[in-house]
């Protein structure tokens, strides 16, 4: 079986002070496919303690009866930097507002996925976790995702949720910007993409879909 390391996101509030953070289905869904499959599952965060959820994203009683042992993991994480990513065969980043905010400008986060790149593992992003590949550049300038085929929370889901003037850049212009290709679904359709060892997925109802083709791929 495979070791599987989840790293969320620290950042609690949007530009205009709304609150924000983890998308919780992200997270949940994926954590039960992984280690309902006998994966090992490390849950991390960018600056340790607790994940903050966005409220938006609040379960329903069933399921938060379901995911109860996924949420539970959400109370006191390890820092992502504090933990040796070398003995982990896949990285997955759940989205959330959040990840706009703090994933985009951590070199270590950015050195820990170029490392994962260069040895042949497993990563994972969904929705708007994809923005950590934004800060992503070589040695010579190039951005990690040029040429790379992907999915990400689209434009037009943004300015869906009212959230355009919230964020500090428009996650699929930023993208394509810097030499992906983006593949878009309808809103809120599921879609989910593999480059390679890459997986990404557009939104919340992607997160089974990246979580059957990590699996797939270990």
């Amino acid at each position: 079986m495979s070791k599987i390391l989840f790293i969320l996101t620290s950042h609690d509030r949007m530009l205009n002070g709304e609150p924000t953070g983890l998308w919780l289905e992200e997270h949940a869904v994926p954590w039960l496919a992984f280690t309902g499959a006998g994966h090992e599952v490390v849950v991390s965060s960018m600056a340790g303690g607790r994940v903050p959820v966005d409220p938006k994203s609040a379960p329903t009683p069933a399921q938060a009866d379901a995911w109860k042992d996924a949420i539970d993991r959400l109370a006191d994480t390890p820092a992502f930097d504090t933990l040796d990513a070398d003995g982990f065969d896949a990285v997955h980043l759940p989205g959330g507002h959040g990840t706009v905010f703090d994933m985009p400008y951590n070199r270590k986060l950015h050195d820990l996925l170029f490392r994962f790149d260069a040895t042949g593992r497993v990563i994972a992003s969904l929705c708007h976790a994809p923005a950590v590949f934004a800060g992503m550049r070589r040695p010579d300038g190039t951005p990690f995702i040029a040429g790379r085929t992907i999915a990400a929370f689209t434009d037009a889901e943004e300015r869906a949720v009212q959230g355009v003037d919230k964020v500090p850049f428009l996650l699929e212009s930023r993208l394509k910007e810097l030499g992906a290709t983006h593949h878009p679904a309808a809103d809120w359709a599921s879609n989910a993409i593999k480059d390679g060892r890459l997986v990404t997925g557009q939104n919340p109802q992607s997160s089974a879909a990246v979580a059957n083709l990590v699996l797939g791929l270990l």
